[in-house]
């Protein structure tokens, strides 16, 4: 079977999940997912929403989530010794200096990406998943590519791993590299299906064989030489990325499907109000037809001018729908804040006294809310991503290759970070509660201080080696302070008794015969 008729094999199951994610486009951004009638991009008009709200929620989160996965400042991962090593294959103290040799690969594994464009792809891939529940992404040689929905269909298998991958893209013939053995004539536009000539259909088409990833691109059924490609299963450049995803499903939902329903309220209600603000708007006048008072006199009228005519005789045309469109209004700030709450957007309480402390914990509940997110696009992303990574820095030299038996990459972002602000919070708060109850005094009577910086550190995700002075340390300071403290006093001594008479004679003999020594 060629790659073209998977593909059309299986855009069946893909259909309901594309229908869905169009319609939650619609709604926050129209085009981010457009539909695959055709194999040419659309160049319709897009329809506008008369709402702006589902656009800032999505990419308010996109944000949220970029900066929580990916921090600019720091590393999303840690490099970290194996603890049940040390001691027996490994020397503790040779512990300080791998760290230090780690460190350093960290930091050029992050200075790697940030040279690439990666944060850039990764975003718009984040709100792919937002709204349509899905995106694919190819690491290759030259950077990241994203792949929209329309794009490219799956097949999983019952517990819901990825066992095949075939995308189709529109390459023009100019930059495609390779001749095709029956090349069509240019002519433009072919009238048939609206397709550019100068276009042509390119299959990827992905499996897992034998425990290791192969691919390979199809033109007009035929496989191009040089296209086939292998990676290893734990390292693969294809990463199939869900929001949520459902058992027995092949593709996932986002996080608009699931407040569909407000978005759609908001937007009818949205141009209701639009549409009765503008109507409301209009002014226009009425003459009785039985007055006196002529159209053309009132209409030609300037600001401030004297006409002759009664009043009784012109009225203005009055909507008279204000309630109406309050309750229209204060529906639709129900569902606004109801929709900026589910996407995690901070609205501080509108007042003329808010304290930093409402302010962080709002920030903290949202942080909370964002756990499963976490969890899940650390799985189904920050691992891949990691270990692809680190297998290209490998195998162009840049990087020297990991011993698996005594390094262990974790991932320190995402949920992992949630959990160690959450830590923090809390010893934090357990501090601060022991000094305003029982006071300072007890506080350094009953908490270890050298076991509470360390687990603040912890929770900080900073490396205390060298940083924190150790027990042993800390002795020998004392005892050298004590040194210095005995020293100190042996030298006062040694000068007060320099000054006494008994060491200086001549002192001795101005003194009184009666109170001299006999």
């Amino acid at each position: 079977m060629t790659a073209r008729e998977r593909y059309n094999e299986l855009v069946t199951d893909r259909r309901q999940f594309l229908d869905k994610a169009v319609d939650c486009s619609e709604l926050t951004l129209p085009y981010l997912i457009q539909d695959d009638t055709s194999s040419k991009p659309t160049h319709e008009t897009l329809n506008i929403p008369w709402q702006s709200v589902g656009a800032k929620c999505v990419v308010g989160l996109a944000a949220k989530l970029m900066l929580a996965i990916l921090p600019p400042q720091g590393s999303f991962f840690k490099l970290q010794v194996r603890e049940d090593k040390l001691g027996e294959d490994l020397p503790v103290n040779a512990k300080s200096e791998l760290e230090l040799s780690l460190s350093k690969m960290e930091r050029m594994v992050m200075d790697y990406i940030a040279a690439s464009n990666d944060r850039v792809i990764i975003h718009q891939a984040l709100k792919h998943l937002i709204v349509g529940g899905n995106a694919l992404l190819f690491m290759g040689k030259d950077g990241i590519k994203n792949y929209p929905l329309n794009r490219y269909v799956v097949n999983r298998d019952g517990n819901g791993n990825v066992l095949e991958i075939v995308t189709k893209e529109l390459i023009s013939r100019d930059v495609l590299g390779y001749e095709l053995p029956e090349t069509k004539p240019n002519t433009g536009i072919d009238e048939t299906n609206g397709t550019h000539t100068d276009d042509v259909e390119v299959y990827t088409c992905v499996k897992l064989d034998n425990g290791r990833w192969v691919w390979y691109q199809e033109i007009e059924d035929k496989i191009i030489p040089g296209s086939r490609s292998t990676a290893p299963k734990n390292a693969s450049p294809w990463l199939v990325l869900t929001f949520n995803s459902v058992d027995g499903e092949q593709y996932g939902r986002g996080r608009v499907e699931e407040f569909l329903g407000d978005l759609k309220s908001l937007e009818g209600l949205s141009q209701a109000l639009v549409e009765g603000a503008a109507a409301a708007s209009k002014v226009i006048f009425l003459v009785s037809p039985s007055s006196t008072t002529k159209p053309s006199v009132i209409a030609k009228a300037g600001n401030g001018a004297i006409v002759q005519g009664r009043a009784e005789d012109v009225q203005v045309v009055q909507v008279g729908k204000t309630a109406d469109f309050s309750t229209a209004a204060n529906m639709s700030q129900t569902i606004e804040r109801r929709l900026l709450e589910a996407f995690l957007v901070m609205n501080v309480r509108n007042a003329e006294r808010v304290t930093a402390e409402e302010v962080r914990l709002t920030q903290l509940e949202l942080e909370q809310q964002l756990g499963g997110i976490f969890s899940l696009l650390t799985v189904s992303f920050l691992i891949p991503y990691l270990d692809r990574t680190l297998l290209v820095l490998q195998r162009s030299n840049e990087l020297p290759k990991l011993p698996k038996d005594f390094v262990r990459p974790a991932i320190v972002a995402g949920v992992n970070a949630l959990g160690r602000g959450q830590d923090r919070e809390a010893l934090t708060m357990f501090v601060q509660t022991i000094a305003a109850t029982l006071g300072p005094e007890a506080l350094m009577k009953y908490v270890n201080p050298m076991e509470a910086i360390k687990r603040l550190a912890a929770a900080q995700g900073i490396d205390v080696l060298n940083l924190i002075k150790t027990e042993e340390q800390m002795a020998q300071n004392k005892a050298e302070m004590m040194q210095n403290k005995q020293n100190q006093t042996l030298l006062e001594q040694a000068g007060q008794f320099a000054n006494s008479p008994l060491a200086d004679p001549s002192k001795q003999q101005q003194q009184p015969p009666e109170q001299q020594p006999q």
